[in-house]
């Protein structure tokens, strides 16, 4: 782990592999270690870097307004990459979208996997996840907001518990605990998503989704798919949110040729 300390904290980050710069933004519910097994393949052919955003994992929560998207170009320039390769999942998706509308000449290609859609209007089953994180919160009960989150994100509305790899949720339960301590600090600084019309995207773009995924990210999908000139739409049949943790060797088959553009 390296540490990159700045005036607003610090952002943790690891940079494996040679070859031309792939960064992997990580999901609002993990941390950069939600990468692990597909970093492997990548790093093969590629420089990955992969940092947790502020207040995830290792990197300080923030003290004042910042932007996620700041962040990474700030890290970025530390490591002095001009152009790069960028896969985003989930809030990282968001994040990744938003560098390259605030960034389109430093973006070579572009992978989302199922990243929000702001102002989206949720369906029921992400009501009822809302509502029980929050009375979860409200009482002051971490562990149940936790298991609130792994049910939603990792297991997801179309498996049960048996359907998911051993060891997944272990692997993520820490992740999840930290992002929900450091929920305040991050809804009272971080400011909203880029503004930005999305036919202006010009580099290659692919979108994943996983098919167990909640519909309405399905939707949500398919509205980026269509929204961003030439983007391919790509769905993960054994995925539910997190693709990268449910179906790495199904992503890495899918990401090779692209990136490879």
């Amino acid at each position: 782990m390296r540490l990159l300390a700045d005036d607003l904290g610090s952002l943790s980050y690891d940079v494996e592999g040679e070859g031309p710069p792939v960064v992997l933004v990580h999901a609002g519910v993990a941390d950069r270690r939600m990468w692990d097994d597909l970093v492997p393949a990548l790093a093969e052919r590629y420089t990955v870097i992969r940092h947790d955003l502020r207040g995830f994992g290792e990197s300080a929560p923030p003290s004042s307004p910042y932007t996620d998207h700041d962040d990474l170009r700030r890290l970025l320039d530390h490591l002095g990459h001009e152009r790069v390769r960028i896969v985003g999942a989930s809030w990282g998706g968001r994040v990744a979208l938003d560098f390259t509308l605030t960034h389109p000449d430093r973006v070579h290609s572009l992978a989302l996997l199922a990243p929000p859609w702001p102002g989206y209007s949720w369906g029921a089953d992400m009501i009822a996840y809302d509502e029980a994180e929050t009375e979860a919160l409200a009482a002051g009960d971490l562990d149940t907001a936790v298991r609130v989150n792994l049910d939603m994100w990792l297991r997801g509305p179309a498996r049960g518990w048996a359907d998911v790899a051993e060891g997944l949720v272990e692997r993520l339960r820490g992740p999840m605990r930290a992002s929900l301590v450091h929920m305040d600090a991050k809804d009272e600084h971080g400011q909203g998503p880029a503004t930005g019309d999305l036919s202006t995207v010009r580099v290659p773009t692919l979108v994943g989704i996983g098919k167990l995924d909640v519909a309405d990210f399905q939707d949500i999908a398919r509205l980026y798919a269509a929204g961003i000139p030439g983007a391919e739409l790509v769905e993960f049949p054994t995925a539910a949110h997190l693709i990268a943790v449910d179906a790495p060797a199904e992503l890495a088959d899918v990401l090779g040729p692209f990136l490879a553009r």
